[in-house]
């Protein structure tokens, strides 16, 4: 009887595109964004520079399409957390702040290559845009749910404090992630940063505790 030989599977077109933005990430956590040449990206998904542009038109729709996974990924967990503020305030703040620093930490490239590119890419920065006023919005909502229980009190509007909160999160942790000078450890970041918020939205480090 003859043996049939293998048959071989066949990647998809998702595949491809994967396998594409899996070699970009890592890439990413070893050199930087300018670093990166098409024919690395090609070579290490496996497929030809023609086959590369198939799936993009350039280095930066790769970029756009990590920074859109990793913005997904945060609302995604936040969305999937209880909304347990008025129960459990501050731990319900830490918790929605830990997914961002959690997130961005473990996609560091991505992130710091996203942030720098922010100034010469309109899409980036667009993306970028909506995703900071997405989270505003998110904390403004509870920020004023909060004041409106008495459980915080009033003086900062709602909105101005939960923007300038959210800008305070962008940039510690993008002096962390680019290992600024100055900047607070890594190991540090969301104790500070949940600290400060809960401080400036209740007054109080222990928000509901006699």
């Amino acid at each position: 009887m003859v043996q049939r030989g293998r048959r071989t599977t066949r990647v998809s077109g998702d595949e491809r595109q994967d396998a594409i933005l899996v070699t970009a990430e890592a890439l990413l956590a070893e050199r930087g964004f300018d670093d990166i040449s098409i024919e690395d990206l090609a070579r290490g998904a496996g497929i030809s520079r023609p086959t590369f542009y198939f799936y993009f038109a350039s280095k930066d729709e790769v970029l756009l399409a990590l920074l859109d996974r990793v913005i997904t990924e945060v609302e995604h967990r936040v969305g999937g957390l209880p909304r347990d503020f008025e129960s459990d305030p501050a731990g319900a703040w830490t918790r929605s702040i830990g997914i961002f620093v959690e997130v961005f930490v473990a996609h560091r490239g991505v992130a710091t290559a996203a942030i720098a590119a922010r100034a010469r890419n309109d899409e980036v920065r667009v993306l970028w845009s909506k995703s900071m006023q997405s989270w505003a919005d998110f904390s403004t909502e509870v920020i004023r749910s909060e004041q409106a229980r008495g459980a915080a009190p009033g003086g900062i509007d709602a909105h101005d404090l939960a923007v300038s909160l959210n800008l305070m999160n962008e940039r510690v942790i993008t002096a962390v992630l680019n290992k600024e000078s100055p900047a607070i450890a890594e190991s540090r970041a969301l104790d500070v940063l949940s600290t400060i918020w809960i401080r400036s939205i209740y007054g109080s480090v222990n928000p509901g505790r006699a």
